[in-house]
């Protein structure tokens, strides 16, 4: 319990963005999360920061379609790359670009949308709050879960249903996303990553329930294929 609490302790940013609207906010903080599944192991990598100008790296296809659906709501354009990887096992890295101009909007939205949608999550609704309110802390609770199962190392046992990432604040924010979706998770630490699970059976089922894809709200442009280019592989966690 210690643990967990020193984890969602985390001082606020100096100037804070100007907060969205529900819609926007929903958007931005997915696609935040999504970003954040992708960050290298900090052990590995100690000078990784999560630049505007360095692309996205998904393992699958579905996470990357997500990604871009987002960022076309938000009106920021991208481009994907497809990376075929492996000897014996081949397999594909979906990379995803912004070009230079709208950088300074994407990063924008994204650090706005993230520090809002956390401190959401992690205040909880203040006392009185309207039921639009609640429904959408609900909605990014979702979104967290959702982000992490599409884009984070999937941890299946018989028994759990766990993701793995390195990101020491998506771990506070997954933890306290269940709790907003009445499901109690566990945070096991490990050697460069965090471990987020929770039990099979029906708190499986809620979560998955959740985090399910909601109907898009707008269609997504169609790919731009790039050329295929071999990246270097993040390493496991």
């Amino acid at each position: 319990m210690t643990r967990q609490t020193a984890l969602l302790d985390r001082p606020g940013t100096a100037t804070p963005p100007p907060p969205l609207d529900w819609l926007t906010l929903g958007d931005a903080f997915e696609a935040a999360c999504l970003r954040r599944c992708t960050a290298p192991p900090t052990a590995a990598r100690p000078s990784a920061v999560l630049a505007a100008h360095a692309p996205v790296e998904f393992n699958r296809e579905d996470a990357a379609q997500r990604m871009r659906q987002l960022l076309a709501r938000l009106d920021i354009p991208v481009t994907q790359e497809v990376a075929v990887r492996g000897l014996r096992r081949r397999y594909e890295l979906h990379r995803l670009w912004v070009p230079q101009e709208h950088q300074g909007a994407y990063t924008r939205m994204l650090d706005a949308g993230w520090w809002q949608g956390r401190r959401e999550l992690l205040s909880g609704p203040p006392p009185g709050a309207s039921p639009a309110r609640r429904r959408s802390v609900s909605r990014l609770a979702a979104a967290a879960w959702r982000s992490a199962l599409l884009a984070a190392g999937r941890h299946i046992r018989r028994h759990i249903l766990g993701v793995r990432f390195t990101d020491r604040e998506l771990a506070a924010v997954l933890i306290r996303s269940a709790a907003v979706l009445d499901v109690p998770a566990r945070l096991r630490p490990s050697t460069g990553c965090f471990l987020v699970s929770v039990a099979a059976g029906p708190d499986r089922a809620r979560i998955l329930s959740s985090a399910a894809l909601e109907p898009a709200r707008g269609p997504a442009p169609e790919p731009a294929w790039g050329e295929v280019v071999p990246p270097a592989r993040r390493p496991a966690c």
